[in-house]
């Protein structure tokens, strides 16, 4: 076995020497102009760097909970005029007071203090509590507050308690039924929101949780838009950090292992490195901003960049080994492996491609970035492998000698690479057969897979944000607003009997919609004072209206009092539960607009914006997945000029994506926004393995030399080189388990199986199809197979 992988080695070198048609049609070329003048090209490169870190600073984080939605649908724009008319929700912080203890009497006071010291932090603009609630106003009287200024004790505190627990304003509301759990809006200034004044802020208000409550025994936490943004922004920033760190300390660590000299773990493991700065820095001069999409960019730069700068290193350093010297073996590797590297880049380019067919402008963006950040990666590459080997490898000749006969690491893959080979080439059809059987099965597991969203996928689960949500959705129906949007036509005011006659239908009909409860509108005050005051007349609700502070009066009316909104609240449900909920509330609807016709009366808000937009967008990027199927196949056939290459990548292109929807599957997971666009992606970079092996193959075979022998020579050449990177590239994905962030961790793992399972297909579905295919058709390559 080992005679036979020296063999294969002196042949390489053998095979190359001859005229070959490139399967990139020369544009590996561009590799060799940087190593004409390494000097001057590393001067190049450091003007570059240094723009680049410019360009980075110049990078923001867009935190925005609607960024994924974000879209020129009719649905979406509706949804941004009433955030612009009505601006509550994308800045209230909702603070979360809940224990057993709430309403004793010296709990309750140190409550109303911290309320109060909130009102004074910068950047509030107003705050509604239980404290808010009024009593019943006397005649021709303002209401009275609820709670006096010093509260009752004894019975007399206990009558009271029962009092505020049955407020019609407060119960169910502002405070849950049983008591034991309040909540407070307190709304932020949008400029604060929007700018770095957010941390300052929430800092303060946590700051005040410690000081008034900290002795209370009450647990207080945090939610709201305001707070899962901060959270997002924080979390985004600090995993950039991480796999930036783990992603390139796993790439250096696995090449200086199996390499076992610091020049070739330069020339591996630099480039790809040096290709995630040049790709930030240029995202961060095109003014693209960070989001949960692109926090993963670093990893998948890596993922691009490394596989094929292991594989010209792997190639200079075998022709080092044989002999050649340093300019010849590094010119020689990306002669031979440099098309190759084309390919899996324009591979994983058209992955990126298929991102625009999304509703989504969020993963649109995406796309355009990982385009963009392939091209910048695959020039880096195959310029700086060369440069760097021919400036950095010292004494050829010595390591020649040095590494002929003592090359243990990769002598072992090479053997076990050259097992599998001999036994997958044994009975090519019979595996073939076995693999579409298996694929197929998957197949039809990954088709039963349906979409699946949650808001709170958006936002670190370990942090506040979401538990503070989760006990809102437990005690007061739900922490997501939905909102119905109410339009007057033209010659109806606010205080039209037939608009607010509009209204209170819509608001009943919200109040009796399953699963929407806290329903608040102007119709709340009217009510309210028609049993209280004994007064609905129009004359008392305008004057009313007119003494509620400003940001209150803004939530439901807007300021031209031509629109107001009927708010209600839905648990952070998936899309598919959600959805009925959304849809049976619009149809009920559906009697009021035709009873009051000339009124606008739509359902919007985030959660039904999600509800309605996820699975469909969901359902069209996998739709998108399978166009992508067809495309690369055909992209890859066309060229190698053979249509027998065109089908033998199929098999091995789709099992990770169907073996990864299985895994899913078994989990009770569904086709989720960050796993759609992981398998679309990873079935792009998968490819970089069979293409690399394809191209081997084609070199190997030539007359006189069986079809058994080829794939079996192709595999011990490439097949190390494979499987080191799998591992590097596995670890520089997985480690977004570390992320708070669902959505990336879920988008990691799975991008990192997904990877394993492209080795595994490489190893054994796409050496026997391969073989079975040449064996069916004569020959691997096309009429204008090269003279080799």
């Amino acid at each position: 076995m080992l005679e036979k992988h020296s063999e294969s080695e002196v042949h390489v070198d053998k095979v190359e020497q001859g005229p070959a048609s490139s399967i990139a049609f020369g544009l590996e070329r561009i590799g060799l102009i940087a190593v004409r003048a390494p000097i001057i090209s590393c001067i190049v490169l450091l003007a570059l760097i240094v723009g680049a870190v410019f360009g980075i600073y110049r990078i923001k984080i867009d935190d925005s909970l609607s960024q994924l939605f974000r879209s020129d649908t009719r649905e979406f724009k509706q949804y941004e005029e009433v955030t612009k008319k009505f601006p509550a929700e994308e800045f209230d912080v909702l603070v979360v007071v809940e224990g057993k203890t709430l309403l004793a009497r010296n709990n309750l006071e140190k409550l109303r203090d911290f309320v109060t010291d909130m009102q004074l932090v910068e950047g509030t603009r107003g705050l509604v509590s239980l404290f808010s609630a009024r009593q019943a106003p006397a005649p021709g009287k303002l209401p009275a507050a609820l709670f006096p200024p010093e509260l009752p004790e004894g019975a007399a505190y206990d009558k009271f308690i029962e009092t505020v627990k049955n407020n019609e304003i407060i119960r169910g509301k502002l405070l849950s039924e049983d008591g034991t759990l309040a909540l407070i809006v307190l709304s932020l200034d949008p400029a604060v929101v929007a700018s770095s004044k957010l941390t300052k802020t929430v800092a303060d208000i946590r700051a005040l949780m410690k000081e008034d409550l900290s002795d209370t025994g009450l647990n207080v936490q945090l939610s709201g838009v305001p707070v899962m943004q901060l959270e997002i922004r924080n979390a985004v920033e600090r995993d950039g950090l991480t796999y930036n760190i783990l992603g390139i300390l796993a790439g250096c660590i696995i090449a200086i292992i199996f390499f076992r000299k610091i020049s070739f773990m330069i020339a591996a493991a630099f480039p790809p490195m040096i290709a995630i700065l040049l790709a930030l820095g240029a995202l961060g001069w095109a003014n693209f901003n960070l989001n949960m999409f692109l926090n993963v960019m670093t990893p998948l730069i890596m993922v691009i960049s490394f596989s094929d700068s292991m594989q010209l290193t792997f190639a200079a350093r075998d022709r080092l080994i044989a002999g050649q010297d340093k300019f010849t073996a590094f010119k020689n590797a990306v002669l031979v492996v440099g098309p190759a590297c084309v390919l899996t880049h324009g591979t994983a380019g058209i992955s990126f491609i298929a991102l625009q067919f999304s509703d989504s402008d969020l993963i649109r963006k995406f796309g355009e970035a990982g385009l963009a950040a392939t091209i910048i990666a695959l020039v880096a590459v195959l310029s700086l492998v060369p440069v760097f080997g021919v400036l950095f490898v010292r004494n050829e000749k010595v390591f020649a000698v040095k590494f002929q006969g003592a090359d243990a690491g990769v002598q072992a893959l090479r053997n076990f690479c050259y097992w599998i080979a001999v036994r997958m080439v044994g009975r090519p059809g019979l595996f073939s057969l076995i693999a579409v059987l298996f694929v197929g099965g998957l197949g039809v597991i990954y088709a039963n897979l349906e979409p699946r969203y949650r808001l709170a996928d958006q936002v670190p689960d370990k942090r506040q944000a979401v538990a503070a949500s989760d006990r809102l959705d437990a005690k007061l129906t739900g922490a997501n607003p939905v909102n119905v949007l109410i339009q007057f036509p033209k010659g109806e005011t606010l205080y039209s009997p037939e608009t607010l006659q509009t209204i209170a239908d819509v608001h009943a009909t919200v109040e009796k919609a399953a699963g929407v409860g806290n329903v608040w509108s102007i119709e709340t005050l009217r009510r309210w004072l028609a049993e209280k005051a004994g007064s609905a007349d129009v004359a008392t609700l305008k004057e009313y209206v007119s003494v509620i502070p400003e940001h209150l009066v803004r939530r439901f009316i807007d300021a031209e009092q031509d629109a107001v909104v009927v708010a209600g609240r839905v648990p952070d449900k998936d899309s598919s539960q959600l959805l009925p909920i959304v849809d049976k509330l619009d149809s009920e609807l559906d009697a009021v607009r035709k009873k009051h016709p000339g009124y606008e009366v739509a359902v919007t808000g985030l959660a039904a914006i999600a509800a309605r937009n996820s699975a469909s967008m969901i359902e069209k990027l996998n739709r998108g997945l399978t166009v992508e199927f067809a495309l690369v196949a055909i992209f890859i056939g066309l060229a190698f000029r053979s249509w027998v290459v065109m089908f033998a990548c199929i098999l091995p292109g789709i099992f990770p994506v169907v073996m990864s929807g299985t895994v899913l599957w078994a989990m009770g997971e569904g086709l989720q926004f960050a796993s759609v666009v992981a398998l679309t992606v990873s079935f792009g970079l998968g490819l970089s393995a069979t293409i690399h092996f394809l191209n081997r193959l084609r070199l190997e075979s030539k007359p006189g030399v069986g079809s058994a022998l080829a794939v079996e020579r192709a595999t011990v050449l490439v097949g190390p080189a494979l499987i080191l990177t799998t591992v590097v590239l596995a670890c520089g994905l997985v480690v977004t388990v570390f992320s708070d962030l669902p959505s990336l961790r879920l988008f990691g793992w799975l991008s990192a199986f997904s990877m394993v399972m492209a080795l595994v297909a490489d190893l054994f579905i796409l050496r026997p199809t391969a073989m079975w295919l040449i064996n069916l058709h004569g020959k691997l390559q096309g009429p204008d197979k090269p003279a080799i």
